[in-house]
């Protein structure tokens, strides 16, 4: 035999050894929503019932076409069953290997038969991993795995925490199935407590190891360097061993430094290895320090958190790596560290890509309102913290939420959990620390002042619509940062659990007012909270000053971050100059730098210096951004470096004359770009005529929510210039004067006046709705304000086409219609003519039109009073509040505007045509 063949069967021999020492696993569904297996199946009811046919595991059923949809709250719910079957061949030398079969996820109950043998008892949790030895019940060649799914459980209990939960409940096995393959000596698993100072301890569960055998551990770096020499021990008859090592100021872990390290677990007999398995995990010690805070590695930490459910609207809860990718960055890019599981374990695959990109994790056992009774609870937490015990993530065990809270088994994750994690009674005072859910601003308040317990309100914002999540979240925030106890909270909730209904025509149903509650829809598309969170939640606070001609390039900033200093960031600013009114063209960068950061640690405030160009007083707007360590853009904040008012700098000299015609109750005014036509009765505008059409601005302008009646109608010429002039009165006045010059915008001068409180203030016009085609302006965008969801937007020139978007029950945004913040100019695309109105007032809102209100809205809290006016110019807009609390309830900035004296507000717009 040459020495080439002899080197040749070496090597594979090497090779064969080597993957005999590491688990194997062999997929027998697919590995996620978009990689699948074909199995047999069978639904026992509803749609495509009663007939042999073939499933896509993993997967929901009723994603596939089959049986019935349920919400939680149904009162009564499908019982179907479904069969599966799969054939599979055995193992290679599967009689010398412990063969275990592994569900990842199975809704509800799931009876396994190998071979038309039971595999072991029924498993009854549909969100936890579990698994059985059929090393005796494999035959060599072809074997046959049949399951039988129930999706309402015979165990009541699981039924009450599970399937009546304020989420969609489905049926399936929607999470992978495989075989995991090891020696018949093993390491069954590992449970590691790895402490910030370096004290690493894994205590390592193996079958039953004589004195024959060692097992050993080694810590390492993710590329496989050692950090140090192995530890190791005899065996000693016994399955269970702990390992012990100190390592040398490691780099810990936290959601601002995701650092990780694996551990390279072995048995050994002798020289010859016997098996081997590498866990990952991280440095990190979590301690609730009673009415102090929550601190992880020795920093008090406050969560910018979100509540997360696992669905995709096609395949509901079965996703993928890159669905938890997705969410992960989404997430951070929001400047949140923190996720909660709601209201169960999620796919591991997001716990490993939240230790990789860093989050810290409330990670939760079912029990929505109601809990599992103690049998079957003490066997979900022991597979739920098994499973995940590992992932440095994971700060705290949620043991329940809302009452679902089975007080026997808070001892038993400690059992389970070397690291002794806090355990968390979502909803209530518990372990010092109080969860309550949605407190209003009040609350908070009071919580700061009198009470003692950790404050982390677990939900709170609630997203209903537009409603809560950014709106509000600035005055929580702040009272929450004053609060000498406060650790932060989480949103409820990060999407709208939307499903792609098969039994109707596929309609994405939220089913009511029940699920529509994200920041961002069910495909993840982003509501205008997302930026607005990602502006109050970022750690570098940026405070806009004014900037005048007088600029020192010195910009306030304040270093919120935890761990982090300023340094390690990056900061960029650039000074932009827009397109004309009315033109859909890209923005000018006349010029841009990078700068260097302040030398500022964490809770520090400072000054960022730009040094800026000479001449940079030409340019339109002035941006600044900030980056992170990682390159992921925290904040970008934006200042208009022109005054409304200077646009009439670039109107051309009047020229021609202004003609006036007199008919009847009509007046009209014509100046060469329109003829505007006026009634002489209500003072009103009733159209504009111009050589290409009408265009159908009426109605206006009046006093918007403040009823009035015309006292006096005036018109008047003179040499250059025709006036029109209009009083109303009522509560307060009204006050127009139209100025008209030959071939320029047309000006109208305003100014008005009322006592009292009011949900907004402004002037309006009419036009018809269904002749707007898009919008194109200058000002803060692109997304629609709230009176307290200001944050978010930049001020820059957009466009967007009409759409007549609800918020949560359709999901083109930006939505279209709303109230849009500091609005220098804006042109109405329509089917008629453009229509382009020029402000000349710092700080005034347009009103377009009236967002409709959502059909499943049970109140009006999240549908705020508007003007009855379709386009509105407004000094003072309504605030928006939550599915539990009206704008009231949630902060100063939530409040209705008080007009307390008869100060006028004054305004000027110019109305252009084309």
């Amino acid at each position: 035999m040459s020495a080439k063949i002899l080197l040749l069967l070496a090597g594979m021999f090497c090779l064969h050894t080597v993957m005999a020492q590491e688990n194997q696993y062999k997929y027998l569904s697919g590995t996620d929503k978009d990689h699948t297996v074909k199995w047999d199946f069978y639904c026992s009811g509803g749609q495509r019932s009663g007939k042999w046919t073939t499933i896509d595991v993993p997967s929901n059923w009723e994603q596939q076409g089959f049986g019935s949809y349920n919400y939680g709250h149904d009162k009564v719910k499908a019982n179907e069953q479904g069969l599966y079957r799969y054939r599979f061949p055995a193992p290679e030398n599967w009689r010398e290997k412990q063969v275990d079969i592994v569900f990842e996820g199975v809704m509800t109950d799931a009876e396994v038969k190998i071979n038309g043998k039971l595999a072991g008892p029924i498993h009854q949790g549909g969100f936890y991993r579990f698994r059985y030895n059929i090393s005796k019940l494999l035959r060599n060649g072809s074997n046959l795995l049949e399951v039988k799914v129930s999706k309402m459980s015979a165990n009541v209990s699981v039924n009450n925490a599970e399937r009546n939960g304020d989420f969609w409940v489905l049926g399936g096995i929607y999470r992978p199935v495989y075989l995991e393959i090891k020696p018949l000596v093993h390491i069954d698993r590992v449970a590691i407590d790895a402490t910030a100072k370096g004290e690493y301890t894994v205590h390592a569960y193996t079958s039953v190891l004589s004195g024959d055998y060692t097992i050993s551990s080694q810590v390492q770096a993710m590329d496989g360097k050692p950090l140090k020499e192995a530890v190791a021990i005899q065996g000693n008859n016994t399955d269970a061993y702990t390992l012990h090592q100190s390592i040398d100021h490691p780099a810990t872990w936290s959601a601002e430094t995701p650092n990780r390290y694996q551990a390279v677990i072995v048995i050994k007999k002798g020289h010859q290895t016997i098996h081997r398995i590498t866990q990952p995990f991280g440095f990190r010690t979590i301690e609730i320090r009673q009415r102090d805070g929550i601190y992880v590695n020795d920093v008090k930490v406050i969560l910018k958190g979100v509540n997360r459910h696992s669905a995709w609207p096609e395949t509901g809860r079965t996703l993928s790596k890159s669905i938890s990718i997705q969410d992960v960055n989404l997430i951070k890019d929001m400047n949140m560290n923190a996720v909660r599981m709601s209201h169960y374990p999620p796919d591991v695959h997001f716990l490993e890509v939240c230790d990789s990109l860093g989050l810290f994790v409330l990670d939760e056992l079912t029990g929505w309102q109601a809990a599992y009774d103690t049998t079957v609870g003490h066997k979900l937490v022991k597979e739920l913290v098994e499973r995940d015990v590992n992932h440095p993530c994971i700060i705290a065990w949620d043991n329940g939420n809302e009452g679902g809270f089975n007080r026997a088994l808070d001892n038993d994750y400690a059992k389970y959990d070397p690291q002794q994690r806090p355990v968390l009674h979502p909803w209530e005072r518990y372990n010092g620390v109080d969860t309550k859910h949605y407190p209003n601003f009040n609350y908070l308040v009071n919580a700061s002042l009198y009470d003692q317990d950790i404050y982390l309100p677990t939900e709170f914002m609630h997203g209903l619509y537009d409603g809560g999540m950014g709106a509000g979240l600035a005055d929580f925030w702040e009272r929450m940062l004053q609060h000498p106890r406060g650790a932060g909270g989480f949103l409820w909730a990060f999407a709208d659990e939307g499903l792609v209904r098969t039994d109707k025509n596929g309609w994405i149903d939220t089913d009511g007012n029940h699920a529509p509650d994200g920041i961002v829809g069910p495909h993840r598309e982003k509501e205008g909270s997302f930026y607005a969170i990602r502006e109050i939640w970022s750690p570098v606070h940026i405070t806009l000053p004014g900037i005048t001609k007088n600029f020192n390039g010195l910009i306030p900033v304040e270093n919120r971050y935890d761990y982090t200093s300023l340094t390690q960031c990056r900061f960029g600013w650039r000074l932009l100059r827009f397109p004309s009114p009315g033109k859909q063209q890209k923005t000018d960068t006349l010029a841009s730098e990078t700068i260097n950061a302040p030398d500022l640690s964490p809770h520090t405030k400072g000054f960022l210096s730009l040094h800026l160009p000479a001449g940079w007083q030409e340019a339109d707007a002035l941006q600044v951004t900030a980056w992170d360590p990682y390159g992921r853009e925290m904040i970008t904040r934006s200042w208009p470096l022109q005054s409304p008012a200077s646009i009439v700098q670039q109107f051309p000299a009047p020229g021609g004359k202004v003609n006036v015609v007199t008919s009847n109750d009509t007046l009209a005014i014509d100046n060469g770009k329109g003829a505007y036509y006026f009634s002489r009765t209500s003072g009103l505008l009733l159209q504009i005529l111009t050589s290409k059409g009408r265009i159908s601005l009426s109605g206006g302008p009046v006093l918007a929510g403040i009823p009035q009646q015309l006292k006096e109608f005036t018109s008047r010429g003179d040499s250059s210039s025709f006036f029109v002039s209009a009083r109303y009165e009522g509560n307060g006045f009204l006050q127009v004067k139209w100025t008209f010059q030959p071939g320029v915008p047309v000006k109208l001068d305003y100014s008005y006046s009322f006592k009292g409180e009011t949900d907004f203030s402004g002037i309006t016009f009419r036009y018809p709705e269904e002749k707007v085609t898009g919008l194109s302006w200058q000002g803060e965008g692109p997304y629609r304000v709230w009176k307290n969801r200001l944050q978010g937007n930049l001020f820059g020139s957009w466009y967007k086409a009409y759409n007549n978007t609800v918020t949560g029950e359709s999901w083109v945004y930006p939505e279209f219609k709303g109230y849009h913040a500091n609005v220098y100019q804006a042109t109405f695309h329509t089917t008629e003519q453009p229509i382009t109105f020029y402000n000349g007032n710092a700080g005034t809102f347009l009103q377009v039109f009236r967002p409709q209100a959502p059909q499943g809205a049970a109140n009006n809290n999240t549908n705020p009073a508007f003007p009855e006016g379709d386009i509105g110019f407004m000094s003072a807009i309504a605030p928006i509040g939550t599915k539990f609390q009206d704008a009231a309830q949630m902060g100063p900035e939530s409040q209705r505007n008080t007009m307390l004296n008869y100060t006028p507000v004054k305004g000027t717009l110019w109305i252009d045509l084309p």
